[in-house]
């Protein structure tokens, strides 16, 4: 993620985003709250927001001006029969229920008309009683079924909306449903024939509100359906709501009843072997906003897709998509004057619905009610399936944008607080999240909601696989968990009663996404870590068929990120770990039998410095981002090489470049699963700021120009380098290599240096395709020179050098003087010798001597 963490123990306090909580009874008080927007993690949400409540000298509760802020409303209690909308207090009249029978179970209750609404068009048929399932909105038989969990709700009211309507904030029509005719178990349900097409809708769920006792329900707030497909607020990226609303009214699309079908031209997944995915993680929005990029619709899934040639031609074989699901990008919306601009939710990790596709990412934004953004999502995956690449979704199932007891109600917390999240006896939330709250992963229902979720997006959406935001927490123990509430029997090794929070060897909802059947053969893959300080690189829950970011350390052991990053800029004592690595970190993966690909190797990703950053800066540099550089990771393992940032001195810039192509070919020659990060590819720099989850700007856009430019030649060096692993098999291998394949050497052949000292590694490589390969690396501050294995018969021919200068540095058969290169090597090549200079890499290709 990126946004600092906060402790994962509730909290009694905490900066809010839009709310706050009911008010005490005292007999007379005026409250007022301003809460300043910051990334820290007790306060990662509002713009400024201030509140004034009033209590009546009568003693009843009331509201003394209006509790709103950003438009949406927040419980205040009011005199029964009361509701707030519009910023306007109406009266509802509600139809006494006489005679109901199984097939008209619903009480409606209409707007009130106060003369300036026109006459109520047609909405739907006499409401039926439905079904329980499946949840959410369905067509089906000439109506829409709508179904939604709540265990402690007394009364819920589905409520209707024209897009018309939901902009100015009023309701269309709400429909009571019956506590018996429309409720089975603890799921409420209704069937509405002959229903209007274009509408949305919510539910306005009552029940106690009790925040010390983890109840919020709330009937002054219309809540999104978790299970709503698609999620309509404001139709355009960066657009205020009416009046400057930051988090105007949102509402789920009824599906029509008669819709066209997407035309998928045939899609087939790609299924690729896991062993063989390149990885791009990139940004949807940052891909081609800039104006550089030149495509017809910036910004978008449709931008996104005309910009895939660029990642077919670089090789790359999956697309890791930050968060697609639908959040608000207006919630840390607060002008920032170092940037003279406003700070924005750029990256997304904080999801309003897990269903709904970010519509904003849409060209059509959110026309047709979210439909066609459905559509676009879907162009996105059959084009990238037509190019053979891949589609993951970036998933965080560990918060929602709902916060701490302090945050907005939107969804899930109106209709099941307990239940959703981790709450504490006196009603504060866990936060292991470092967002303020956390989801509930493995209660029951959560659980069930989690797998429904991506069974749509594999099912309807065709998606390929999934990387879990802070996977650890899926690991956690629910609130008030035990084995008798999840397994049916209190027998077991956990024990009958699990603390919540307690990290579980057999997590259930590990286990059910690990033996699903519809996601059997769909990527799994964990950020095994969470903010409360669990941490799972090696030893995440697998059931053989998940793999782990392969990143971050802790006191006791360095992963792939850290030990590549060291390891490369010098350090001592680095060189056992970096083995490790180049052959899929065995150390952590091999005992409980899982295989090299089961790691994602990455130097970089979207939290942190980009590669031309991290040769750049010794220290990172977040003053753009409003806080006085205090956000942000302090443990970079970075090296600027010699002068901080910007810089004419050509020694530095020239150890920069150098320094760029180790990080990549140690990348790309290592076993597992490489990622790359978005722009890495060229050199992207945000000039040091490694915490840009705000920047909706130039920091965060991929440069086009300077891509197509190529200044430095990186990019043709990242390209050749990327389909090179591609084409070579020993670089994907299936299982760890053994000494039938891989050999290791030092200065001289098969006599490695694995000191603390020593600054030298290098192995060599049976491949099919090339008969073997040679890969040394050189992170000390002087020169050498190395001696080759003897392989008679046979040359070595030196592929890449990340000394040379461009296009010197990949020797590719079209490479201009080619010849003149190869003979200025050869009295060393002809003896097995090469010089290398400090701080850079070679690789070679055993080639018969007629080749050569």
């Amino acid at each position: 993620m990126g946004v600092p963490a906060a402790p994962p123990f509730p909290t009694a306090s905490s900066a809010c985003l839009c709310s706050a909580p009911a008010p005490p009874r005292v007999s007379q008080y005026n409250l007022s709250f301003a809460f300043s927007n910051s990334s820290s993690a007790a306060s990662v949400f509002s713009p400024l927001s201030q509140f004034s409540f009033n209590h009546g000298a009568d003693g009843s509760d009331g509201l003394a001006g209006r509790v709103n802020c950003g438009g949406v409303l927040y419980r205040s209690p009011l005199a029964s029969g009361d509701y707030i909308g519009s910023g306007r207090r109406k009266m509802l009249t509600v139809c006494g229920v006489t005679g109901v029978t199984s097939d008209n179970a619903s009480v409606e209750k209409d707007k009130v008309d106060d003369g300036t609404n026109q006459a109520d068009d047609h909405i739907c048929g006499k409401p039926l009683r439905g079904r329980p399932l499946p949840f959410g909105p369905s067509a089906m038989n000439d109506g829409v079924n709508f179904s939604v969990h709540s265990s402690g709700a007394s009364a819920v009211s589905l409520c209707l909306y024209t897009e018309a309507d939901l902009e100015k904030g009023q309701i269309t029509k709400e429909i009571e449903l019956h506590p018996e005719f429309n409720k089975t178990g603890d799921v409420w349900h209704v069937f509405l024939p002959a229903i209007a097409p274009n509408l949305l809708y919510g539910y306005r769920v009552n029940g106690r509100f009790s925040p010390e006792e983890g109840c919020c329900y709330d009937s002054n707030c219309i809540l999104v359906d978790p299970y709503a497909k698609a999620v309509i607020s404001r139709g355009l990226y960066g657009m205020l709501g009416p009046g400057g609303n930051c988090w105007p009214q949102m509402a789920g699309m009824v599906p029509p009843l008669e819709e066209d079908e997407f035309d998928w031209e045939g899609d087939s997944p790609p299924r690729l072997k896991q062993k063989d995915l390149i990885i791009y993680e990139m940004h949807v929005r940052g891909f081609t906003r800039d104006s550089s990029s030149g495509v017809e619709h910036p910004g978008t899934y449709l931008g996104l897709v005309e910009k895939l040639p660029h990642l077919k031609e670089l090789g790359v074989n999956c697309i890791e998509l930050m968060p697609t699901h639908e959040f608000n990008e207006l919630e840390y919306y607060a002008y920032n004057p170092v940037v003279q601009d406003h700070k924005m939710n750029f990256w997304g990790y904080s999801t309003i619905n897990f269903f709904s596709p970010m519509t904003r990412y849409a060209a059509s934004g959110s026309n047709n009610c979210g439909r066609d953004a459905i559509k676009e999502f879907k162009t996105l995956i059959r084009e990238a399936h037509k190019l053979g690449m891949e589609v993951f979704m970036d998933v965080v199932f560990n918060h929602t944008a709902e916060g701490n007891e302090m945050g907005p109600t939107i969804s899930f917390r109106g209709f099941d607080n307990r239940v959703y999240y981790m709450i504490a006896p006196k009603g504060e939330f866990y936060n292991y999240s470092g967002c303020g709250n956390t989801f509930n992963c493995n209660h029951p229902i959560v659980r069930r909601f989690i797998i429904d979720c991506l069974r749509y997006w594999v099912l309807e959406m065709h998606v390929d696989g999934f990387r879990f935001d802070l996977a650890s927490i899926l690991t956690r123990a629910s609130s008030l968990w035990d084995r008798e509430n999840v397994f049916g029997s209190p027998e077991g090794p956990e024990g009958d009663v699990v603390t919540t929070g307690t990290p579980l060897s057999e997590p259930p909802l590990v286990d059910m996404m690990s033996n699903d059947p519809v996601l059997r053969g769909v990527k799994l893959i964990a950020e095994a870590w969470d903010t409360g300080g669990l941490y799972q690189v090696g030893s995440f829950p697998h059931w053989g068929v998940w793999s782990e970011w392969n990143g971050q350390c802790t006191t006791w052991t360095l992963q792939f990120r850290d030990t590549v990053r060291s390891f490369i800029k010098g350090t001592d004592g680095m060189v056992g770990l970096f083995a490790q690595c180049l052959c899929g970190s065995p150390h952590l993966y091999q005992e409980s039998g899982r295989k090299p690909w089961h790691s994602v190797n990455f130097v970089t990703a979207h939290d942190g410095f980009t590669l031309a950053d991290l040769v750049s800066y010794n220290e990172k540099h977040n003053e753009a981002n409003g806080e006085n550089n205090n956000d942000g990771e302090s443990h970079n393992a970075s090296w600027n090489c010699g002068e901080e940032g910007d810089t004419h001195n050509f020694s530095v810039l020239r150890l920069r470049q150098r320094q760029l192509r180790n990080f990549m070919l140690a990348l790309m020659v290592s076993q597992g699963v490489p990622m790359v990060t978005m722009g890495d590819e060229y050199g992207h720099t945000k000039g040091g700021n490694n915490n840009s989850y705000c920047h909706d700007n130039i920091i965060n856009y991929f440069q086009w120009d300077q891509k197509n430019l190529d200044a430095q030649g990186f990019y043709r060096f990242s390209r050749l380098l990327i389909n090179f692993r591609r084409q070579c098999d020993a670089l994907r291998l299936g299982e760890f290599p053994t000494a039938e394949k891989l050999q290791w050497h030092g200065s001289v052949p098969n006599l490695p240096d694995w000191s603390d000292s020593s600054r030298f590694v290098a192995f060599s490589l049976v491949d099919s395709q090339s008969k073997e390969l040679y890969v040394a690396f050189n992170a000390s501050h002087l020169p050498t020179v190395v001696s080759l294995p003897e392989r008679p018969g046979f040359k070595w021919y030196p592929l890449v050098d990340t000394s040379k200068a461009p296009p010197y540095d990949f020797l590719s058969d079209d490479v201009h003087n080619r010849t003149i290169v190869l003979a200025q090597a050869a009295n060393f090549l002809n003896n097995n010798m090469y010089p290398m200079l400090n701080y850079s890499s070679v690789l070679f290709l055993l080639v018969s001597d007629d080749e050569f």
